[in-house]
């Protein structure tokens, strides 16, 4: 039976700031296709992982490769073209522009013509600005700037635009930050789709529980800079140390 290679590895980072360790001989691998969440509370190094993966951070030992190749210690600018994208908890888009031309950059850049300007020069690849779009349920918004949105579609547009860019992995940090019950749904189906239409690998750092749930994917818990327990939604929420060390008590 033929074995789905694997897309990322972490080995053994770590991460110190000073006399703080964020990251402790951190181990982590995906799959191609994968979806998994990270689930931490707060200070258990989750964003430290997404900044060493994106190479915002140098990790001061271990290796991260990506799709077979080392990419510790690369700039971030290389990463990306290597096909990492990642989404920040706070909506990266430009509330000026139309939802069309959110995407429009993105994808002017991944054709390497990145920038305003080169943008104003080449004409949009509207069909597939248009089948973005009516994949995260946004083809009525074409016009609408993007500042006009409701939140959940700001997260949506974001998620699109990462797709724009034809990255393999990508990064969400807390996609359903700030949203309501309806929309955090909506976006765990939208990240769903991510994987089972699309093939791309994401990785979720959150923390809401009910949102991990929706996800129903496997689930990885961080605390203290390294990995506890690795498992379904059901299986980390009833592991001892998840209780101990997250939750409190069984969720």
């Amino acid at each position: 039976m033929e074995t789905t290679p694997q897309i990322l590895e972490v080995k053994e980072v770590t991460m110190r700031f000073g006399g703080i360790v964020a990251l402790d001989g951190l181990n982590l691998s995906l799959r191609a296709g994968e979806l998994r969440c990270i689930l931490g509370p707060n200070g258990c190094g989750k964003t430290t992982l997404f900044n060493v993966l994106t190479g915002a951070l140098r990790p001061t030992s271990g290796t991260v490769s990506f799709q077979g190749a080392m990419i510790s210690g690369k700039s971030p600018a290389a990463i990306a073209r290597l096909g990492i994208s990642r989404k920040f908890q706070v909506p990266g888009i430009y509330p000026e522009l139309s939802v069309i031309e959110n995407i429009a950059l993105p994808l002017a850049a991944a054709n390497r013509h990145p920038g305003v300007w080169s943008l104003l020069r080449q004409r949009p690849d509207r069909a597939r600005i248009a089948e973005l779009m009516g994949f995260a349920g946004l083809s009525q918004k074409g016009h609408v700037t993007a500042a006009e949105l409701s939140h959940g579609e700001k997260q949506k547009l974001e998620v699109m635009m990462l797709l724009a860019t034809d990255a393999d992995l990508l990064l969400l940090d807390e996609p359903t930050a700030g949203m309501s019950k309806g929309e955090t749904s909506a976006i765990a189906a939208l990240i769903r789709k991510l994987t089972s239409e699309l093939g791309k690998t994401v990785l979720v750092i959150e923390h809401d529980m009910n949102f991990v749930r929706e996800l129903d994917c496997p689930v990885t818990v961080m605390a203290r800079g390294t990995v506890i327990a690795d498992g379904s939604y059901d299986e980390v929420r009833h592991d001892p140390r998840v209780i101990e060390c997250y939750l409190g008590r069984a969720a």
